[in-house]
């Protein structure tokens, strides 16, 4: 059947409606004209796919990805990078408005380049073919390269894609300015040598090939150490902006004790200890908390310590804390800890955080205390519907 696109949802869908039922398109543009194919039904929605475009939209562009239309890495290929990024901060100031924080806290979003900005990438396999899954499945697609990811990278793809391999997932990540290099592998694979000649840390099936454990990467002025299974910013050049931000909002308040939840491996803590008396950083990972204290020795840092558990465990043993900065996973923050931000009640709390709707009820739940100041976003995904944000927060007795 064919339907005109009213506008698009949070997740990069088309949004049209057939018999008064609204219906989520893939692949559809405001204003087009699309013939569509129905994938799923409820008893509130449909789900669709685009099948051909009748009437195509302006601010459409020539998908660069090969894989585009089966791999499930990329939703937002077909839309033009300047207009990408008006959707997402144009979602960002749908969502929060809902909660009555007005759109002039929300600044203009920042971005850099929408291709080879990730550092991190991991393909699955099956002993034959190797490559990401498919849309919704785990199928696999097999690659030959990702336009998300840097050259290195890509070249170590093309070395995995050799047909003596049988493997079954493959990590790939790499330092900021792509100088240093580690891969993992779970699996066989015919040509070691040729692996380690172009990597600096070299995993086949748990076990290192090669003297060094973790490569370096620099964010500003900082070094840090990534392992294998640590938690690490995957956008190369933005990361910088985003900590620089929170640093920013930091600098010149003499802050006494700041507390760093949710720190993976110290980063952002580091990244503003010459700022603060004091940061505590707490995480539940023991392999980030093992690289965060590497990385408070790289930087010879004597004013940071790190706790191993979980944020909900040691969040009410705090009090007399300055500022609180908190980087949650995408489920956001629990009922216990946003509580205990209220009792523990300091200064200024700077949010970070990789999805708008828990960010939203959070700072719902934070409003009858705080004021939201500013909400700053970074497109570090491009290509995709998610969005990275700093807000910042200010205790409504305090002035900022």
């Amino acid at each position: 059947m064919e339907v005109k696109i009213n506008r698009l949802d949070h997740f990069g869908r088309g949004i049209s409606s057939i018999n008064n039922k609204i219906v989520f398109i893939e692949d559809a543009l405001p204003n087009e004209i699309v013939e569509i194919e129905i994938i799923k039904e409820t008893s509130k929605y449909l789900e669709a796919k685009t099948i051909n475009i009748k009437e195509k939209s302006p601010i459409r562009i020539e998908e660069e990805c090969p894989y585009s239309k089966v791999c499930g890495g990329c939703n937002l290929n077909h839309i033009c990078f300047n207009e990408e990024n008006k959707f997402k901060q144009d979602k960002i100031k749908s969502i929060l408005s809902k909660i009555n924080i007005p759109s002039n806290v929300i600044e203009s979003i920042a971005y850099h380049d929408r291709n080879h900005y990730r550092n991190k990438i991991t393909l699955h396999g099956n002993k034959e073919i190797l490559g990401l899954y498919e849309k919704k499945s785990n199928e696999i697609i097999p690659i030959k390269e990702c336009i998300l990811v840097n050259d290195k990278i890509n070249e170590i793809i093309k070395v995995l894609n050799k047909e003596t391999n049988k493997i079954e997932e493959a990590i790939i990540k790499t330092s900021n300015d792509n100088s240093n290099i580690m891969v993992s592998i779970t699996g066989e694979i015919s040509n070691i040598d040729e692996l380690k000649n172009i990597s600096n840390v070299l995993i086949i099936n748990n076990e290192y090939l090669t003297k060094d454990k973790e490569i370096k990467t620099k964010i500003g002025e900082k070094y840090y150490y990534v392992g294998i299974n640590s938690f690490f910013q995957v956008n190369n050049t933005l990361t910088k902006e985003l900590y620089d931000e929170v640093l920013n909002n930091i600098k010149g308040k003499n802050y006494n004790t700041v507390l760093d939840l949710y720190c993976g491996t110290g980063t952002i803590g580091i990244y503003i200890s010459n700022e603060v008396n004091k940061v505590i950083g707490i995480d539940y990972n023991e392999s980030n908390i093992h690289d965060a204290s590497k990385n408070k020795e790289l930087n010879s840092i004597n004013n940071i310590e790190f706790i191993c558990d979980k944020v909900e465990n040691q969040i009410d043993k705090f009090n007399n804390i300055d500022c609180i900065i908190v980087d949650p996973p995408r489920a956001g923050l629990d009922k216990k800890t946003i509580n205990y931000l209220k009792k523990i009640n300091p200064k200024k709390i700077i949010y970070v955080s990789c999805d708008i709707m828990t960010l939203s009820r959070d700072l719902k739940e934070l409003q009858e205390e705080y004021n939201i100041v500013k909400v700053k976003p970074f497109n570090m995904f491009p290509r995709t519907y998610h969005v990275e944000t700093v807000s910042v927060l200010c205790r409504k007795t305090f002035e900022k």
